[in-house]
């Protein structure tokens, strides 16, 4: 990608949550679901976010939408700052950006039906009213694959991939840049997963879209993504093109997910040195010193406790946060 044009730049980004007890509600300690993580995104392309469950992904993809207010740090959108906009400011600027949600059992509301389903925010943004938003929503179902009938129907009357479709309609209806796919296909059957994957990538390439990928397969990530980023314990590992990633891993965490992921061909599989892991991932709530990933880490040495490693360029475009690298 020649040229290219940052549409998101994500910096410094942290996001706690406060752990309250007692009738008074207390603040006793902090979840460090995101801490300290930068990036950028250029313009249509597929930024892929791995990483283990539960290492702060969706919380990244919430924070840059505002959904969550984050603790510190900016998130420059078009290059203005989404962390100190508030109200109508923010709210036609969300315009741009979308989401599709991971359930699709859970993120569409029961009683509504697909026309109020998709046509709820040309409504809000006042981009269409009365019979112009039925008309959009057919034409926008009409596009991602599903029967323009369906507009009266409700949710529970669909199949997983049918709802996820709806989802990816919901998203397009306000003409976004960004849409932030937060797993968007980890609750389907694997062969209903291909199609979405499709979908999207006809959507993105019919309406030069960005896509901020989250997902924990890794062979999904590789065939989606154009540049891919490592999370671990709320930290980033290693960012790189996808090539680059999967034929030359870096950081030792990166090395051991990737040795994880099935090759078919037996005999390649069979000469592959697997990188087993031991023990398992710290609490959020109490993260390792230094460096997160040093508990499990088969290559720890003292620095690695005593001082956080740097995120920094190690070749064109190829980052990585390691003492040893």
């Amino acid at each position: 990608m020649d040229n290219k044009e940052t549409l998101l730049n994500v910096e410094n980004l942290v996001m706690y949550f406060p752990i309250k007890r007692g009738v008074f509600q207390r603040t006793v300690g902090h979840v460090h679901a995101v801490d300290d993580i930068s990036f950028r995104v250029y313009k249509g392309e597929t930024l892929g976010l791995v990483g283990e469950s539960g290492c702060g992904k969706s919380t990244t993809g919430r924070a840059i939408l505002q959904l969550y207010r984050p603790t510190a740090g900016h998130v420059f959108f078009e290059d203005r700052d989404l962390t100190t906009m508030k109200g109508e400011d923010l709210r036609s600027t969300r315009k741009r950006m979308q989401m599709i949600f991971q359930d699709p059992y859970a993120s569409l509301n029961p009683r509504m039906t697909v026309e109020e389903i998709v046509g709820e925010p040309l409504i809000v943004h006042n981009m269409a009213k009365g019979r112009e938003v039925r008309e959009m929503v057919k034409e926008l179902l009409g596009l991602v694959g599903l029967n323009p009938a369906y507009v009266d129907r409700y949710p529970h009357e669909f199949s997983g991939g049918q709802r996820q479709r709806i989802g990816v309609a919901r998203s397009l209806s306000l003409s976004p840049s960004l849409i932030v796919c937060d797993e968007p296909i980890s609750a389907l059957d694997v062969s209903i997963q291909a199609q979405v994957i499709n979908l999207l990538e006809d959507m993105q390439e019919k309406f030069n879209l960005t896509y901020l990928f989250i997902a924990h397969d890794l062979s999904v990530v590789r065939h989606i993504s154009d540049r891919v980023a490592v999370m671990y314990l709320g930290a980033l590992v290693e960012l790189a093109s996808r090539d680059e990633l999967y034929a030359k891993p870096l950081h030792p965490y990166t090395q051991a997910l990737l040795s994880a992921v099935p090759i078919p061909d037996p005999m390649v599989e069979e000469k592959r040195r697997r990188v087993i892991l031991t023990g398992d991932v710290p609490s959020p709530i109490n993260p390792p010193s230094g460096c997160r990933f040093r508990t499990r880490c088969p290559l720890a040495v003292d620095i690695c406790a005593e001082k956080k490693p740097e995120w920094r360029e190690v070749a064109p475009e190829h980052f990585v946060a390691c003492h040893l690298v």
